[in-house]
């Protein structure tokens, strides 16, 4: 298929409502009889997407090809492992729990995803990934340095915090001054990457938000936004940035 047809091709399939990719774990699971490695994604974060008025497509954590990137107007980074803390200069601590094959791919995407100028939405671990991946450091088990499990309360179990949005960030401007969240850390951002800001806090501190300032909506939060399907406006936000993206894109060809 020559450039231009599969560009047309893409383009007629993306003519309906904004697709969002959503990268995926990947872990053994079971399910049914079988028990086995699996790419797979929590059910909240479709729903979450298919309320903000998005398609959603799984984009599986494997290898580190990007051309996927072709058929999405926006993308998540979605939770789950730590990030590989070689990755920002670091040796592991004992409560490091990573995933370098995923580290690889959803690296990759996002450096192509920035390139591109598509919306991102970095949620927990996807946050941790923008961060490094813009040279930032992390703190490898925040119950050191705050004394508390209050982030991530014991396993399975979501912690709630009120995270204070800074006046005028994309954030604030989204969800007000405050916002009501479930989190699920234990690490956090400890070094800023290179244009990052930071945008939300915990009571306690903890860097709760960053976003890159400018005209592309790059946003992550170390919150779980995707557990409260009753306030889905970071993905309409996304959604709406897909969306703005793709008209633009249209309008250059």
């Amino acid at each position: 298929m020559s450039e231009n047809r599969r560009s047309n091709h893409v383009f007629h399939s993306r003519a309906g409502r904004p697709v969002i990719g959503i990268s995926t774990y990947v872990e053994r699971a079971r399910w049914g009889v079988w028990d086995t490695a699996a790419a797979l994604l929590p059910r909240s974060y479709v729903d979450a997407v298919v309320l903000a008025g998005g398609v959603p497509v799984l984009l599986p954590s494997v290898g580190e090809d990007t051309g996927a990137l072709a058929a999405v107007d926006g993308l998540v980074l979605a939770g789950g492992a730590d990030v590989q803390p070689a990755r920002y200069g670091r040796d592991p601590h004992p409560r490091t729990v990573a995933r370098p094959e995923r580290d690889a791919y959803e690296f990759a995407l996002l450096h192509a995803a920035l390139a591109r100028g598509l919306p991102v939405l970095g949620v927990c671990r996807g946050m941790e990934v923008l961060n490094v991946a813009l040279g930032g450091t992390l703190t490898q088990h925040l119950p050191e340095v705050t004394g508390t499990t209050e982030h991530q309360p014991a396993p399975g179990r979501y912690g709630s915090t009120v995270v204070t949005l800074a006046e005028g960030s994309r954030a604030a401007r989204i969800l007000g001054p405050e916002a009501a969240c479930q989190c699920y850390h234990h690490q956090a951002v400890e070094r800023l990457g290179a244009g990052l800001r930071a945008v939300g806090w915990a009571r306690d501190g903890t860097v709760e938000a960053v976003e890159l300032p400018g005209e592309h909506f790059v946003l992550g939060v170390q919150w779980h936004p995707e557990q409260d399907l009753q306030d889905v406006r970071l993905f309409a936000a996304l959604v709406e940035a897909g969306e703005h993206a793709r008209k633009a894109e249209k309008a250059n060809r």
